[in-house]
């Protein structure tokens, strides 16, 4: 055969193929095929191995072997072993969504796991995964922790602390004061919402004591939830905080395990603070990160529970906000603290000693640190991902913490994220671009491959006809460089005047544009089969670019967004495929918001937009959040006003569908009720969809209910 004819029979076999793939349809996204799941390691003290959840069980892997064992095949036998909770049925709990409780934790020797299952807790070996219950009651043991030492394990019981000793069983209460408005060692709504704080307490080093915040959140206010599915109709109310009201008294205490008294640690007033990072630097000192309300000021203190005295070691101000982080390393033994500050404008790495000293800067450029991945300290190294090669992608980096010697791990361009081993031996990298599905795989800590541990999934690349992203950059008329992506609609001729729809966030703490894969089977590919151009855009005040780029919205939302996703549209235009009569825009929670921010400041700009779970007013929203970007509405009534759609209601001109969860625990259906009052004030036609369902997001088969309306909605609106 020659070589013309192989490449002919070549060629014939690959468009067959190609002809043979799959449109992606709304029904597609019914039927989307779950994928091999990822390994999430939760690594054993000594730093070898990892314990992860599979197929409803408990496995190990051994990272000098390489090999996988199971150690307890179906979790659900420890369930049917738990005892059944005694809390009546039907009763609703509003907990934040992102408390995130360690239901798998390994014993201080790795000889052990402890596993919170029904309710209850369980030890199990992991020699032979022999099971031990160590609670059998119709409470639930909530946000259970070993001590240090491995001797015993705590847990809260509704609204107080306990403590059980592992080998006797022996349970001792260590606060007794907790009721529904008092809270000892548990979060209130909006500390893990906007502070990504996930517990309230935190076991000494010696594994002596306790020390623990206690919410007082009488005082804030209550939104009337209810259920109204029910006949009659259940009222559940939420302690939900808003702009300007009173948030949590929130202090700090320390319990003695032996005396099982309190101590409470004088921080200064905390009526108009917030306790956002609590750490131990010794047996005998507490650390906090006290904040004021709007979070410009951050004080480092240390907490001397015996003698009661309290130090500022450090602190930071900055002229718009300071966002809180999780990247604070302690070193006791060496009475070092690794520190990430965005003094400089972007997020960068520090080393500090116990009273506050700064002993050496570690990175530094006109990017930003995204995550402390581990660090070893006999060897002074610390492993980090930045946005040093792109603010859309991120990499796996170590230094030394004199700043020298750095060096990149990760090779392959896309998203690198790293989960480490304590002593920063071995580490996961879950990879993915924008053309490779995900893929895990392990490392040695020089970077060196060891492992493919889950290969990609490229099913649907195979079986689907995917439509690619492009990425592309242009640049304002202020000069500033905006990020933007791509897909062209099934068929594309360039001769041809397409219509386009505007997928948008643009809010802070956010980043849309990002090179890294997405679910095949979405939204937007079934949007672009169907004829639509898909176009976003990653505005000044969203992430991934530095402080200061997302410090652009201080004082007022909605402002250099809406033009920057003007300058987003003109552009999209500008490239002579998109038909500017034709331009939708559709967005979730700040997406939302921007959509209609942008339909009722640029009324000319946008012909149809979908509008999910808004903010219409920020007086609605909480305070942590709210006050960290606007200030309070006492100093800032003119912010507050001029942010809000609510008060643009007569602008509209474009076809709207407003839709939201009547029990959205954070985006308050309030928001709703005041902009469609609003718009039928102004004498305003729009469409609305309403879902009842408890979250900040329609999930379930009322998701496939609102894709089918939102595609329909714009092929109404735009394609003709």
């Amino acid at each position: 055969m020659t070589l013309r004819r192989t490449l002919f029979l070549s060629l014939l076999v690959s468009l067959s193929l190609l002809a043979q793939k799959k449109p992606i349809t709304l029904d597609t996204l019914k039927q989307r095929p779950t994928a091999t799941a990822l390994f999430a390691p939760i690594w054993a003290p000594n730093g070898s191995e990892f314990a992860y959840l599979r197929n409803g069980g408990l496995h190990l892997y051994d990272c000098r072997t390489k090999q996988s064992r199971p150690l307890f095949a179906r979790l659900s036998d420890l369930t049917a072993m738990a005892v059944k909770d005694s809390r009546p049925e039907g009763a609703f709990g509003w907990q934040n969504r992102r408390v995130t409780e360690q239901h798998v934790q390994w014993a201080p020797d790795s000889s052990a796991l402890l596993i919170a299952e029904g309710g209850d807790l369980f030890w199990i070996t992991a020699k032979d995964g022999t099971v031990k219950q160590l609670t059998k009651t119709e409470a639930v043991e909530a946000d259970a922790k070993l001590s240090p030492n491995g001797k015993r394990v705590s847990y809260r019981i509704e609204n107080d602390l306990y403590f059980q000793d592992i080998a006797s069983g022996k349970v001792t209460r260590l606060t007794r004061d907790g009721s529904e408005t008092l809270l000892n060692g548990k979060l209130n709504w909006v500390y893990p919402e906007e502070l990504d704080l996930n517990t309230a307490y935190w076991w000494s080093p010696d594994s002596a004591r306790i020390a623990y915040l206690q919410f007082d959140i009488s005082k804030e206010m209550i939104y009337p939830q209810a259920d109204l599915l029910k006949i009659p109709a259940v009222a559940e109310p939420q302690r939900y905080p808003q702009a300007g009201t009173p948030n949590a008294d929130v202090r700090l205490g320390v319990v003695d395990l032996e005396t099982v008294k309190s101590r409470w640690m004088d921080l200064g007033e905390t009526r108009d603070h917030l306790l956002a990072r609590v750490d131990w630097l010794n047996p005998s000192e507490v650390s906090v990160q006290r904040m004021s309300r709007v979070q410009d000021k951050l004080e480092f203190l240390a907490a001397n529970w015996e003698t009661r005295q309290v130090r500022k070691a450090f602190g930071e101000t900055d002229p718009y906000w300071i966002n809180v982080n999780s990247m604070t390393r302690l070193n006791p033994e060496r009475k070092e603290i690794l520190w990430a500050s965005e003094k400089s404008g972007t997020r960068h790495l520090y080393l500090l000693g116990y009273e506050g000293k700064e002993l050496g800067q570690l990175t530094k450029g006109d990017w930003e640190v995204t995550s402390v991945a581990g660090v070893n300290w006999e060897k002074k190294l610390v492993y980090y991902t930045s946005t040093e090669v792109s603010p859309l992608e991120r990499h796996l980096y170590v230094i030394g913490f004199d700043g020298k010697n750095k060096r990149k791990l990760t090779t392959e361009p896309g998203t690198h994220i790293i989960s480490m081993s304590p002593a920063a031996g071995f580490y996961t990298d879950t990879y993915s671009s924008i053309t490779v599905p995900t893929r895990q795989t392990l490392h040695a800590s020089d970077g060196s491959n060891l492992e493919e541990l889950k290969p990609s999934d490229r099913t649907s690349i195979d079986e689907y006809d995917i439509l690619p992203t492009e990425f592309l950059h242009f640049k304002t008329k202020d000069g500033a460089t905006l990020d933007a992506r791509l897909i062209k609609p099934k068929n594309f001729d360039p001769r041809k005047k397409y219509p386009a729809i505007v997928m948008v966030y643009g809010g802070p703490h956010a980043q849309s544009v990002r090179n890294a894969w997405t679910t095949a089977a979405n939204l937007d590919q079934v949007l672009a089969h169907k004829g639509f151009v898909i176009w976003q855009v990653d505005n000044r005040g969203s992430a991934g670019r530095g402080h200061l780029w997302e410090a652009k919205l201080y004082r007022k939302f909605g402002e250099i967004e809406v033009q920057d996703q003007k300058a987003g549209i003109e552009y999209l235009v500008g490239l002579g495929f998109v038909d500017s009569a034709r331009v939708g825009m559709s967005g979730w929670s700040y997406g939302g918001y921007m959509t209609l921010n942008t339909m009722l400041s640029e009324p000319k700009l946008i012909k149809a937009g979908i509008s999910g779970a808004p903010v219409t007013n920020w007086l609605l929203y909480d305070t942590i959040y709210t006050e960290r970007y606007l200030g309070t509405p006492q100093e800032n009534e003119k912010g507050y006003r001029e942010s809000s759609p609510v008060h643009k209601a007569k602008n509209l001109e474009g076809k709207l569908l407003l839709v939201h969860n009547i029990g959205d625990d954070n985006v308050l259906f309030q928001n709703m009720l005041q902009m469609t009052d609003a718009l039928e004030r102004a004498d305003k036609q729009f469409d609305l969809l309403i879902y009842p369902q408890k979250s900040h997001g329609v999930t379930g088969p009322a998701r496939f209910h609102l894709n089918e309306a939102m595609v329909q909605f714009f092929e109404r609106n735009l394609l003709h």
